[in-house]
């Protein structure tokens, strides 16, 4: 059905009729993301193509002056769309909407635009969005529904924390990834039974899920640890990255990905920040606080279960990354990542992981300021920072960002040989 608009909407008919594809983008999550809607009855399919196709619709269906991300998430479901794997007529696609000054806001305009060229244009597009911009009458966000998302992002957070730092040291090969399989499952049982969901649920599973990573055995070596920030869809997809995760780890280092939930409560406290600068609606301030304080309660749970074990590094919370910052970039900031990106970096030189690389995709201009061009400021406040930002466009070989990453890495190796060489130096004049 069409709306004034001329948009075709997605009709609660649909919903009993069409299958649903949305884009990938963070692994453990968004598994749990998509056993969330089909507990409310949707039928929906996380995509997982990734060859070259994705890449060339990507490029046939969107201006190549627009922003990676949306070349790519755009490719990825026409691409698919293609395949030959689906009934057109019986199919829907889903994509978030921000509603900020990201061209994330139009990527949905850009996909319809696309599917319209490419003979498609029958297709409904839902927008997921807390601002209103768009409505389906097949689909809606109700308050369960959202804190039940909340709660698998929470849960996302805590497996992709604790298998990143236990992966690279374990003894049985494999045990880490079936780890994770086996919390991704139960966590989607328990919210297909309504449980898991409540605050004394969350802080118990999420102790059980510490205690069972404590278990896996691990062998003594000393990796070179490396953090990953940069734009969210670069930093998350493996497809946007080339599979940076992997690569890295095959190096022998252990990577620290900054958990989602602290970039939710940026976006949150954006909307506050902006009407303690500029003015702004009271009623929409107080509803802003309330999401801001359910979002650190999920905050909380995490670290209160991480205080459990000494053997994990604890991140820190948002709080302290928006203190850090302050010194070196305005908290009103907020394009793209904003300062937040900035912080990101700051703290993961912080706690450890002094080693950054920084994922910048083609035509995100914002997130090269906050991130590429915040470089030196960094170093000068943490001199061990070893910042490399890449950039990831359909012209940018794999060869040449990997070669560029091996640079970053050889200067981590050696430094972290001085601080073995001088941990010995130490001990020995202590014993001496």
């Amino acid at each position: 059905m069409k709306t004034d608009n001329g948009r075709i909407e997605f009709t609660s008919e649909m919903k009993k009729t069409h299958k649903i594809l949305f884009p990938n983008m963070a692994e453990i999550h968004f598994r749990i993301l998509k056993n969330v809607f089909i507990s409310y009855g949707y039928d929906v399919e996380l995509l997982t193509n990734t060859d070259q196709s994705v890449i060339d619709e990507g490029l046939k269906y969107v201006h190549n002056d627009t922003c990676y991300p949306a070349l790519l998430t755009i490719g990825q479901m026409i691409s698919a769309l293609k395949s030959g794997k689906y009934d057109l007529d019986r199919t829907a696609l889903m994509m978030s909407q921000t509603g900020g000054g990201c061209r994330a806001s139009n990527y949905i305009h850009l996909l319809r635009k696309g599917l319209k060229n490419a003979g498609m244009g029958q297709i409904p597009v839902i927008s997921i969005n807390l601002s209103g911009l768009e409505k389906n009458s097949g689909f809606k966000i109700t308050l369960p529904m959202l804190f039940r998302a909340l709660a698998a992002i929470a849960y996302g957070d805590m497996l992709m924390l604790l298998s990143n730092q236990a992966r690279p040291y374990e003894i049985n090969k494999g045990e880490t990834n079936q780890l994770v399989d086996i919390w991704v499952e139960k966590i989607s049982k328990e919210f297909e039974q309504n449980k898991g969901i409540s605050a004394k649920a969350i802080k118990a599973n999420l102790k059980e899920i510490v205690a069972s990573f404590e278990k896996i055995e691990r062998d003594g070596t000393i990796k070179v640890r490396v953090g990953i920030v940069g734009e969210i869809y670069a930093k998350y997809s493996a497809l946007a990255n080339n599979n940076l995760e992997e690569f890295l780890f095959n190096e022998g280092c252990e990577v620290m990905l900054p958990g989602m939930l602290g970039f939710l409560l940026f976006k949150v406290d954006n909307r506050i920040e902006d009407i303690n600068l500029y003015g702004g609606n009271k009623i929409k301030k107080f509803a802003m606080k309330k999401l801001y304080n359910y979002l650190q309660q999920f905050e909380e749970f995490l670290d209160e279960a991480m205080q459990t074990t000494d053997r994990f590094i604890n991140p820190s919370k948002y709080a302290h990354l928006k203190e850090l910052v302050a010194p070196l970039i305005g908290h009103g900031c907020k394009m793209g990542e904003g300062w937040f990106l900035t912080a990101e970096m700051l703290e993961l030189a912080e706690i450890g992981y002094e080693n950054i690389v920084c994922a910048q995709p083609f035509g995100c201009l914002p997130n090269h300021i906050v991130g590429k061009g915040m470089i030196r400021q960094i170093r000068e406040v943490s001199p061990d920072a070893n910042i490399v930002a890449v950039d990831y466009d359909p012209g940018a070989t794999k060869v040449n960002q990997e070669n560029r990453i091996k640079l970053m890495l050889s200067v981590a190796r050696e430094n972290l040989e001085k601080k073995d060489t001088n941990a010995h130096e130490e001990v020995a004049n202590h014993t001496a």
